[in-house]
């Protein structure tokens, strides 16, 4: 999807504000984390999701350790020889 140009002026700490419209459009709100990452020369900003530290998995997560893990990764570190 392609939107509109909705310029904004970076100021004198490399900061910018991601417009209003744009926050509502992906569903991003304060404290979010966000990903920077480019693409043909561009900048790609988006929004990250819950995923599994170990894996990036995004479904059957629980915390382990104050970190979101998956179902799978949980299984292996039960059966790790290190005992985590």
């Amino acid at each position: 999807m392609k939107s509109a140009g909705l310029p904004r002026r970076i100021d004198h700490l490399g900061r910018i504000v991601i417009p209003a419209e744009l926050r509502r459009l992906l569903d991003i709100n304060e404290g979010d984390y966000i990903h920077f990452s480019t693409e043909d020369g561009r900048v790609v900003i988006e929004k990250l999701e819950e995923r599994c530290t170990f894996c990036g998995a995004a479904s059957d997560l629980s915390p382990f350790r104050s970190k979101l893990v998956c179902a799978g990764c949980r299984s292996e570190l039960a059966n790790s020889p290190t005992g985590a």
